[in-house]
């Protein structure tokens, strides 16, 4: 048992009585180690993560951090945004729907474990798939030391600006967001740093 999950179930103030029992569910499969990440119980196999405990407003939900691989053959997977690429989601929204799925829970949580040990993974798109939208451009090819810094960031926070940057429907939009992010990407910072 991880003091750091515990304290996260003793202290769960919100979807407490449903927080436990998932956890019961997912620890009932001895292969899996409790871990606290990103805040919220996650679930190990051999130092893979696995499946997460976490809730929001309107549900808590056990999220499979190699979702997409699932079979998921009673269509119950969701993908939190349209942009995750690789973990999907079990919800609920009450006590008697985890009671109620309880097997196939841990039909999926056997099924996600099997995909880890497979050591298959999630093809995730690279940061050339992304567009770099024209007044990035112009910027990089104007500013040699912007390009060599967003250059010099990591693929992830390469893909979280031009995500960000591409978001915005007009070139105004863009290109404020490209003038109040210039430093942090100088620093070598990502978007959310």
């Amino acid at each position: 048992m991880n003091l750091k999950a515990a304290h996260f179930f003793e202290n769960a103030s919100r979807w407490n009585e449903e927080f436990n029992l998932l956890r019961k569910i997912v620890i009932e499969n001895k292969a899996l180690v409790e871990d606290y990440k990103w805040m919220h119980p996650c679930y190990t196999f051999e130092g893979k993560n696995v499946v997460l405990i976490h809730g929001f407003k309107d549900y808590c939900a056990l999220l499979f951090h190699k979702g997409v691989l699932l079979k998921d053959p009673k269509r119950l997977l969701i993908q939190q945004t349209e942009n995750v690429q690789s973990g999907r989601q079990l919800r609920f929204t009450s006590i008697e729907q985890i009671i109620n799925l309880s097997e196939t829970i841990a039909d999926y949580i056997q099924e996600a474990i099997s995909v880890e040990k497979s050591g298959v993974k999630v093809n995730m798109r690279k940061t050339e798939d992304y567009p770099i939208p024209d007044e990035f451009a112009r910027a990089l090819n104007e500013d040699k030391e912007l390009k060599a810094a967003f250059s010099s960031l990591t693929p992830g926070r390469q893909k979280g600006y031009l995500f960000y940057f591409n978001q915005a429907k007009q070139a105004k939009t863009r290109e404020s967001r490209i003038e109040k992010y210039y430093q942090h990407i100088l620093d070598g910072k990502g978007i959310d740093d």
